[in-house]
């Protein structure tokens, strides 16, 4: 496939069919995922991929769908036949900095300017996306203001902190509703070319 095609494709996808995902094409798409460029190669990434229809149920309650059903929109989160929670353990990144080929002259870790842990987050949330188109499948993302009880649901330990979970399936009758509606900004109002 081109990757303009690619491109062409990537879309949140709202709306799935309820065929699951064999488990041999989320492990596909779970191994690309994971080989993303991470600060340090402190590789701090953590997934956990849900299929079980109660957790995806109960996961879309966090991420609050029975609202959004009752504006009447479609339940996706639920219907989606697999969730991959995208989640980072900031320690992963202090601990490789703390390393002889990474502390400061003074033989102390960086000061972080940036949370590198979620950008690199973030580069993962986008090859899983990549990938899981790759294998033919759909895509959305969300988040929720009830991270801590998601963390809780699914088990995981207290120091890594979940930051995304994408829906994967076979797309349904997707309606464009909500953000997607609003297109794209112009380029221009995006890219600035050598200085602001």
């Amino acid at each position: 496939m081109d990757f303009a095609d690619v491109l062409r494709r990537r879309k949140a996808v709202r709306s799935y069919l309820p065929d699951p995902v064999p488990r041999e094409t989320l492990e596909r798409i779970v191994a690309r995922g994971r080989k993303i460029p991470s600060a340090g190669h402190s590789q701090g990434l953590r997934l956990v991929v849900v299929t079980d229809a109660g957790t995806r149920q109960a996961i879309a309650d966090l991420a609050g769908e029975p609202g959004y059903v009752e504006m009447g929109m479609e339940p996706w989160i639920s219907r989606a036949p697999a969730h991959i929670v995208v989640g980072v353990r900031e320690e992963d990144y202090h601990d490789r900095y703390r390393e002889a080929d990474k502390v400061t002259d003074e033989g102390v870790e960086m000061n972080w300017p940036v949370p590198y842990w979620f950008i690199d987050a973030g580069a993962a949330v986008m090859l899983l996306w990549l990938a899981a188109l790759d294998e033919g499948l759909a895509c959305g993302v969300f988040g929720t203001h009830a991270w801590g009880e998601l963390r809780d649901l699914l088990g995981m330990p207290s120091d890594v902190t979940p930051v995304a979970v994408l829906t994967v399936g076979l797309e349904g009758n997707d309606n464009v509703q909500g953000s997607a509606k609003r297109g794209w900004k112009p380029l221009d109002d995006v890219v600035r070319w050598e200085r602001w």
